[in-house]
């Protein structure tokens, strides 16, 4: 029997920073919503299906004008995800049981390509853990409260995450059930940012960071917007 691959592709967040009555993840790209065409990227791959976390009143929209519209047949499930991004990643967890290697992406990421996709799988069956990164071009300062600089970490040590990031399930799962048996009995748990932060506190599996690309950004604020229309243009 082959192995199974799920995409979770988040798409629950309110998107506050892009000043704008429409969520982020639902704007008008090139005629299509931003969210399409990460979906469209999953859809053309060799994952086996594709479960969408989104907010509760969102689900019969991207149903109806998204998943339905474009054919998307690899979209199994859409769930409603939570308030927080790692309780939205445990929802779609949950209605992906039965996979046995996840790829968790954000729907606010429309330049994601085949490729980063190809080798996400390559590396996870491998390395049970890995997410998609790119060296940090710029000078980065740690600051004190007041706005003062503390030290400059060595640049050639720096990452910038991106997504998809890649698990194996069984691993995440267990992961995602330390951290919330912990939670539950007032430990003290790191704010959690990203996938691999969750790996990183309740396992000792090693994290393999692989190659991305610098397209391959976040639609975050109305200038990204410009941005990812000039590169989907040469896409």
């Amino acid at each position: 029997m082959s192995e199974k691959y799920t995409a979770i592709v988040l798409s629950a967040g309110s998107g506050s920073r892009m000043k704008s009555s429409v969520p982020k993840q639902y704007m008008d790209l090139l005629g299509k919503p931003v969210l399409y065409y990460s979906l469209f990227a999953f859809q053309t791959s060799d994952v086996d299906e594709i479960i969408l976390v989104t907010g509760a009143k969102d689900i019969e929209y991207c149903r109806k004008q998204i998943v339905d519209k474009y054919s998307l047949t690899k979209v199994k499930h859409i769930v409603p995800g939570g308030d927080e991004r790692y309780k939205s990643v445990y929802e779609g967890l949950k209605a992906a049981k039965g996979a046995d290697y996840i790829l968790i992406h954000d729907g606010a990421r429309p330049m994601l390509d085949k490729d980063i996709i190809t080798r996400s799988m390559i590396s996870v069956k491998k390395d049970r853990a890995c997410v998609v990164a790119v060296p940090v071009k710029d000078t980065i300062k740690i600051v004190d409260e007041d706005n003062y600089a503390v030290s400059t970490p060595d640049r050639s040590t720096l990452w910038q995450v991106q997504t998809p990031q890649s698990f194996d399930y069984g691993i995440l799962s267990a992961a995602y059930n330390k951290i919330y048996e912990d939670i539950e009995s007032g430990k003290n748990v790191p704010m959690i940012t990203d996938d691999a932060m969750i790996i990183e506190y309740a396992t000792d599996v090693k994290v393999r960071i692989i190659d991305g690309t610098y397209k391959n950004i976040k639609v975050t604020t109305p200038e990204d917007m410009g941005v990812a229309e000039v590169f989907l243009k040469k896409m």
